[in-house]
């Protein structure tokens, strides 16, 4: 067979370039196009209702020099680390397990999949009807425990956001790590069964660094992700007890449709743009040569 020449491979690549343009369109029309409006909108005053008028740098100044401001950013990042901490190490465990090709684990993969499918403030209104501490599952059941206020409390509080966080979108990234593993070539862990490891030696001798990559992609979502919690922090606390779980979405959400602060909401999501674009950049600069580079680069 002929080798493919250089000019042959460049008129292919370019024959299939146009094959980008609508996820371009989509990417700039609900991408870049919002964004500059609410960069430019954070310099403005508006209601939501009335007319827009100019505010320079007002909005930014109130903003940054609200004592709220390190509150909601320190929650955020409470919410974005703990979430992290028990999602990513269950993820593995789930879609480590998950990848045989057992027919019983196709079946509890789909299962774990069901989460995902709901909608989050859902989710939210069943588990804040489970665990009224009066009318809730321990009140039905006769445990104390399960009576206790979760939501009262501002520790309960944020225990009970991070499980149902977890709880929603670990299997989503158990399908990631699925998918990771089984990319890992048998005969690896075939040799290293012949030299004697265990299945816990292979594990942390193997897979995990294999899955260097993925963790890294995976976390990325995670992490950025975290930054727009809104809809099930809404619902389940509102922000409380005492603001102990009000992030910077909900944050962003007050201020603009019940305070009537557009500018102002508009500075916090730029905020949490470069916060979530800053993160993203970081943890792609920790996984080295970057994502493309194939997983598999030490086998």
């Amino acid at each position: 067979m002929g080798a493919v020449t250089p000019s042959a491979t460049g008129r292919k690549t370019g024959s299939l370039s146009w094959l980008v343009l609508p996820a371009l369109v989509m990417f700039v029309g609900f991408g870049i196009i919002p964004l500059i409006g609410v960069v430019v909108l954070s310099f403005t005053n508006w209601d939501g209702i009335g007319a827009i008028t100019a505010a320079g740098f007002a909005n930014w100044g109130s903003v940054l020099t609200d004592p709220g401001l390190p509150h909601a950013l320190g929650v955020t990042f409470l919410v974005m680390f703990l979430s992290w901490a028990v999602q990513t190490p269950l993820s593995i465990l789930l879609g480590v397990f998950i990848s045989g090709h057992q027919k019983y684990r196709a079946v509890l993969a789909v299962l774990y999949f069901l989460p995902l499918l709901l909608s989050s403030a859902a989710i939210a209104i069943a588990y804040k009807a489970l665990l009224d501490p009066n009318f809730g599952l321990g009140a039905g059941l006769g445990l104390p425990f399960l009576s206790q206020n979760w939501l009262g409390r501002p520790a309960l509080a944020m225990g009970v956001v991070i499980f149902i966080v977890s709880w929603q979108f670990i299997p989503f990234h158990s399908l990631i790590y699925q998918g990771g593993v089984r990319q890992i070539p048998r005969s690896m862990y075939e040799a290293a069964e012949i030299d004697g490891a265990g299945r816990v030696r292979q594990f942390f001798s193997m897979t995990l660094p294999q899955l260097k990559n993925t963790i890294i992609t995976s976390s990325t979502l995670m992490i950025v992700g975290s930054l727009t919690f809104f809809d099930l922090i809404f619902v389940l606390t509102g922000g409380g007890p005492s603001d102990a779980t009000r992030v910077l979405a909900l944050d962003m959400y007050l201020r603009g449709f019940r305070g009537s602060l557009m500018g102002p909401a508009s500075v916090i999501a730029t905020i949490l743009v470069l916060i979530g674009l800053a993160l993203a950049l970081l943890l792609q600069r920790l996984g080295g040569r970057g994502g493309a580079s194939s997983q598999l680069e030490g086998a």
